[in-house]
């Protein structure tokens, strides 16, 4: 679950309006560094934990390259981060989405307004026009997909070929949560990018300038410090009663495969019904769980195992899509959650 989906509740800015970067200096070296050599890759996958400023760090990127067009420019060489003004023109257009040179593919809203759970084929289509159009913009394209793991196969295809003849001066930046299961044929055609989780510290500050808090606020210092580095997580857990669903999801997971229907009827009652910040949180616990599994198992011992729980995740994720597209009962997804997780972990 993303944080853009609490941005209603606490009024999170969107990546393409926020032009501070926090951590990740290294990364955004590469990137000048890249465009500075006039040998630019022309596709880039960053990948990293959700919530750590992938996007962010992509629409830096584009916002530099489409106020910066000339790679040799003494502006570029002087250039030490990739900042551009908030104010400066460039910016603006990108941050009210009216800049010709660059296009985003993210999940869009269907005919009756509901978020759609993948990325399209017809919107990944949109790319052939857009590169292949001379009117809007001259010079540099740029295409960020946030994010390439949300492509259905019909759509990552499509993005394929276009990366396998790229357009001249053109600029892909892909953001995934997870590199290691983007088609193989993709990411052989980028330059990897792996960014990793914030400081404390940096949390605060990104999370501070998101919303407007106050960086000495304590709600926001609390669920910074259990967020593990990402700045979605926090916001996520700065949502209602977060840090509580947090530790009740988590002590639950901590006895599988016991299972306590008192305990799961309870925890359903606390996700409520349409609040999407829980279902959020309890869904982020579940995901870091799983992932902290398979990532200290023994794959060669535990292969049976590890492919059963991976195997569950992916029923997680399409249950808890129908959920919330549906606006179904969260009890039932709890039920079914553990029940899963309880025979994987036999």
């Amino acid at each position: 679950m993303s944080a853009r989906k609490v941005e209603a509740e606490l009024a999170v800015r969107h990546p393409r309006e926020t032009t501070a970067l926090f951590g990740h200096r290294d990364a955004e070296a590469a990137l000048l560094a890249a465009y500075r050599s006039g040998r630019m890759a022309h596709a880039w996958l960053i990948g990293g934990p959700q919530g750590i400023g992938k996007a962010t760090l992509a629409y830096r990127m584009a916002r530099f390259v489409l106020t910066h067009r000339d790679p040799s420019s003494p502006a570029v060489r002087a250039a030490t981060s990739l900042h551009v003004e908030p104010d400066d023109h460039v910016a603006r257009l990108i941050a009210s989405e009216a800049h010709g040179g660059l296009l985003t593919l993210e999940r869009s809203a269907n005919d009756k307004g509901v978020l759609r759970t993948v990325i399209t084929v017809d919107e990944t289509r949109e790319t052939i026009s857009f590169f292949g159009s001379t009117a809007a913009v001259e010079g540099w394209r740029v295409c960020i997909v946030d994010t390439v793991d949300e492509l259905n196969p019909n759509a990552a295809n499509a993005l394929l070929k276009i990366l396998e003849e790229p357009p001249q001066q053109s600029l892909f930046l892909l953001v995934s949560h997870a590199p290691a299961r983007v088609l193989a044929t993709i990411k052989s055609r980028c330059r990897r990018l792996a960014l990793r989780a914030l400081s404390t510290d940096d949390v605060i500050s990104a999370a501070a300038e998101a919303t407007g808090m106050a960086a000495g606020d304590p709600a926001l210092r609390d669920a910074a410090r259990a967020s593990e580095g990402s700045v979605a997580r926090t916001l996520m857990l700065m949502g209602g009663d977060g840090l509580q669903l947090q530790s009740r999801t988590t002590a639950l997971l901590a006895s599988l495969p016991r299972i306590d229907p008192g305990e799961l009827h309870a925890l359903g009652d606390a996700l409520g019904t349409s609040d999407r910040v829980a279902l959020a949180s309890f869904l982020d616990s579940i995901e870091r769980w799983v992932a902290e599994r398979l990532r200290t198992s023994d794959p060669n011992a535990e292969l049976p195992r590890l492919a059963r729980l991976a195997e569950v995740w992916e029923k997680i994720v399409r249950a808890a899509r129908d959920t919330e597209s549906y606006n179904l009962e969260r009890k039932p997804l709890v039920f079914s959650v553990f029940g899963m997780l309880a025979e994987a972990t036999r």
